[in-house]
């Protein structure tokens, strides 16, 4: 689980999908709060340097679980779609973009 989260590249599980979804939305809410507490706007550049990793982060995962339903990374900007992500079954077996995140891996591979 989790590797290379920053890359575009591959597929990924539903459950992946959704702990990205959480660890995404901690920092966010966070980062909202202390721009609105400060009416100076000091923090408004310390949140942008924080929300770039943060945005490629989870548009990199969006893009993985598009690709374990066999469809363009650009789905997920279709409204809703991340939402449906939760919950719809990947492909079953090898699909365009890699093989099945829920395929047993041997011993040996993992070596």
């Amino acid at each position: 689980m989790f590797n290379n989260p920053f890359s575009f590249k591959g597929r990924i599980r539903r459950t992946e999908y959704g702990l990205s979804m959480i660890i995404y939305i901690i920092p966010a809410v966070f980062l909202n709060a202390l721009v609105e507490s400060d009416p100076s706007g000091a923090f408004a550049l310390i949140a942008l340097i924080f929300y770039v990793p943060l945005l490629w982060f989870i548009w990199a995962q969006g893009a993985k679980r598009c690709h374990d339903r066999n469809n363009s990374g650009w789905f997920q900007i279709i409204p809703f779609y991340g939402f449906w992500m939760l919950f719809a079954v990947g492909d079953k077996g090898g699909n365009d973009f890699g093989t099945d995140p829920k395929k047993k891996r041997s011993m040996e591979e993992y070596a």
